[in-house]
């Protein structure tokens, strides 16, 4: 088993461990690392351990014995779950179960990355955390499988924090694939009437580092503050593009319903997360998505 140490942060006492699974190439892993705190030492074994062998993951963390599990690992490939069940499964439900066993073996406390995809269609309300769930895609009902798995497993010693829409200015996500549609394209169309709320990866990593300062457990939901369509998303994406100098011409953008973009997976139409509990508990609280948005754009310069 090789070992990465991401950060050991030498010059300082180390007062955590934390393992952190998942590739080191996913956005959230990456601004895990960048944003991490003094007196962690942060630990990964990225694409060496397969999350969905449950005798690695248990030898892996009994060697490793962290005080703190970040799972930043995730089968997130939405419209591909509808015919990858049981991969989807196996990444977002088995593997949690795993770490959950290998957790309490140890005496980690196990922060665990869930979605918005767990509730259905809304009713133009932010969901509350203990709001009823009612996936409408696979990967959405493997996602509450893992959180299932987390409450019956490990109520007092996990936390599981929904998020959504999460982007950043590593890896492959919705503004970067604006950005490059928008230099490539006089015309763009983005789905108008679905409703939820953009995230930016290195605030929710920094919610995570306060969540797991403060061993935080339960449910909470993280996402940046506000609301937007997918339409409204890019059209801010074009004009704080614009005014850094990162999109050179006008781009028209044209709203579509979800009928004229059919996907293998349905999407709920409104699925922004309820906020405010979760900034009283970790003290900490989200800027708004736009403001967000031009401070990810600002490292693209």
């Amino acid at each position: 088993m090789l070992l990465v140490l991401l950060s050991s942060n030498a010059t300082h006492s180390i007062s955590m461990k934390v393992f952190i699974t998942g590739s080191q190439t996913g956005q959230l892993h990456w601004e895990l690392v960048r944003t991490v705190p003094e007196h962690v030492e942060l630990l990964s074994l990225g694409a060496r351990l397969d999350i969905t062998d449950g005798l690695a993951v248990r030898d892996a963390i009994t060697k490793l014995a962290p005080d703190v599990i970040i799972n930043a690992a995730a089968y997130t490939a939405v419209d591909k779950a509808e015919s990858e069940l049981e991969l989807a499964m196996a990444v977002n439900a088995d593997a949690v179960e795993s770490l959950a066993h290998a957790s309490i073996d140890v005496g980690a406390h196990l922060l665990h990355l869930s979605t918005d995809f767990v509730f259905g269609k809304g009713d133009g309300s932010p969901f509350v955390e203990d709001a009823t769930v009612a996936p409408v895609s696979v990967y959405g009902q493997s996602k509450l499988a893992g959180e299932r798995v987390l409450s019956q497993l490990m109520p007092d010693t996990s936390l599981c924090l929904r998020t959504a829409w999460v982007y950043s200015a590593h890896g492959n996500n919705f503004v970067k694939t604006m950005l490059r549609l928008m230099n490539e394209r006089g015309e763009v169309g983005v789905i108008a009437d679905q409703i939820g709320s953009p995230t930016w990866a290195n605030a929710l990593a920094k919610a995570l580092w306060q969540a797991a300062a403060l061993k935080s457990s339960g449910t909470m939901h993280w996402t940046g503050a506000g609301m937007a369509s997918w339409y409204d998303f890019a059209v801010a994406i074009h004009e704080e593009a614009r005014a850094l100098g990162l999109i050179e011409r006008e781009v028209i953008i044209n709203p579509l319903t979800t009928e004229q973009y059919p996907t293998p997976a349905a999407r709920p139409h409104y699925s922004v997360l309820e906020l405010t509990r979760t900034w009283e508990l970790l003290g900490l609280r989200a800027d708004h998505w736009r403001h967000d948005l031009r401070r990810m754009l600002q490292e693209l310069t």
